[in-house]
């Protein structure tokens, strides 16, 4: 009995020196990669392979561009344009009358914006919405229509029947567009629009003066060309037209059920910076 305490002691040396090396070589391991001194630049990951070239603008057998999805095809435009009257959209200024100048400085402090409110967004604003939007083809009704997907269940519809615009027209959120084909670009007259929405995502002012004129080229599969000409003598001194915009095509992506309120992750946007804000009127501002 009086050998235990030896063996014991002999066993927990024994279990020390086979762990000692381990730990010590642990401590010792260099921080950073062997063979490259210390605060030497580590190299940069090798560049990423070029994206492959989009495929060719989609066409209808009579040669026409197919500005939605090619049959057998998903897909949806993602978002563009959200100010029109920046600097960086323009040359030069936009030719604001006074009122509407003032208009749209407010508009950009405050952001009490009538989208967030789940009301239609006409013109340019149409597709700022989120997940973006899809455009439908009917050949055989002549019609082209516009879904905002992040919108309140609303949609354009665009007539390339050749009918002119109505001489009664009541405005609208959307207005009244008719469209024509010039070359391998689509262009649409809009008319008849209401003040109760604005064009852009920033507040660009209009009135029911207001005639916009859109031009949309599919470039190739996976972009789409957007320029836009603003004609509203109610608000500006002259015509004036941003910069081009892009649209680009969001493969396998498709118009999925979107219920405004329930989703509306942009509340505070409805008061913007202010404290408060009167909603005893109807009316949108």
């Amino acid at each position: 009995m009086r050998h235990r305490p030896v063996i014991a002691g002999a066993a927990l040396g024994l279990l020390l020196v086979v762990l000692l090396p381990a730990t010590s070589f642990s401590q010792a391991t260099p921080s950073v990669q062997v063979g490259t001194p210390a605060g030497a630049p580590v190299a940069a990951p090798p560049p990423a392979p070029p994206k492959p070239p989009a495929k060719p603008t989609p066409r209808w057998p009579d040669g026409k561009p197919i500005l939605g999805a090619p049959p057998g095809e998903k897909g949806i435009w993602d978002s563009c344009c959200g100010n029109l009257s920046s600097a960086d959209n323009n040359k030069t200024p936009p030719p604001f009358l006074p009122w509407a100048k003032m208009v749209y400085q407010d508009r950009l402090a405050n952001q009490l914006e009538p989208h967030t409110r789940c009301k239609p967004s006409g013109g340019a604003r149409q597709f700022v919405t989120p997940y973006g939007s899809e455009l439908a083809e009917f050949r055989e009704l002549q019609q082209i229509v516009i879904f905002d997907i992040g919108g309140p269940h609303t949609f354009r519809v665009i007539y390339l029947d050749g009918r002119p615009h109505p001489k009664d027209l009541t405005p609208s959120y959307y207005g009244h567009s008719i469209g024509r084909w010039e070359g391998d670009t689509l262009v649409v007259d809009t008319t008849g629009f209401n003040e109760k929405f604005w064009i852009d995502r920033a507040g660009t002012p209009h009135t029911e003066k207001l005639r916009f004129i859109e031009r949309f080229t599919r470039t190739d599969h996976d972009t789409l060309k957007y320029e836009v000409t603003i004609d509203d003598p109610g608000a500006y001194s002259a015509t004036w037209s941003p910069n081009a915009f892009t649209m680009t095509w969001d493969a396998d992506e498709e118009l999925f059920e979107y219920q405004c309120q329930q989703s509306n992750f942009a509340h505070e946007l409805m008061v913007g910076t202010m404290q408060r804000v009167d909603r005893s009127t109807v009316i949108v501002p």
